[in-house]
């Protein structure tokens, strides 16, 4: 028996996107990991590839590069972001400006605050460099 199969199949596709940084203020603390820009309760696990069903949400990305608010399609208002890039995998629908994907981890973390930059790089233990 041969099934047939109606999509393009290919390995993982490095994309761009940014997350929202939820800072710690007096009536909601921070938590160390960072967040889904547009979905805020979505969060990044540094342990575990997000995931989400392409048929409703999925992960979104980028097919170009994203590197500050302005470059960024949406209006997110005061928060911080930061921007990099994410491997994507499983079932992945492509649109005009990227990607709408079944898996992603974030591959590194390259644009924002420095100080930001430092401390999610080591939590999501992205851009090390050895010793």
């Amino acid at each position: 028996m041969r099934l047939k199969h109606d999509g393009v199949r290919v390995g993982e596709i490095i994309a761009y996107r940014a997350w929202r940084v939820i800072h710690p203020w007096w009536f909601r603390s921070g938590d160390g990991r960072l967040h889904s820009v547009l979905m805020k309760d979505y969060v990044w696990d540094p342990d575990e590839p997000a995931c989400g069903d392409v048929r409703r949400h999925g992960i979104y990305s980028f097919r170009d590069v994203i590197r500050s608010r302005e470059e960024y399609w949406y209006s997110v208002g005061p928060a911080s972001l930061l921007f990099g890039k994410v491997k994507i995998w499983g079932e992945v629908v492509e649109h005009e400006g990227g990607y709408r994907s079944e898996f992603g981890k974030i591959v590194s973390l390259d644009y924002g605050d420095p100080e930001l930059l430092e401390k999610f790089r080591k939590i999501y233990r992205v851009n090390q460099v050895l010793a």
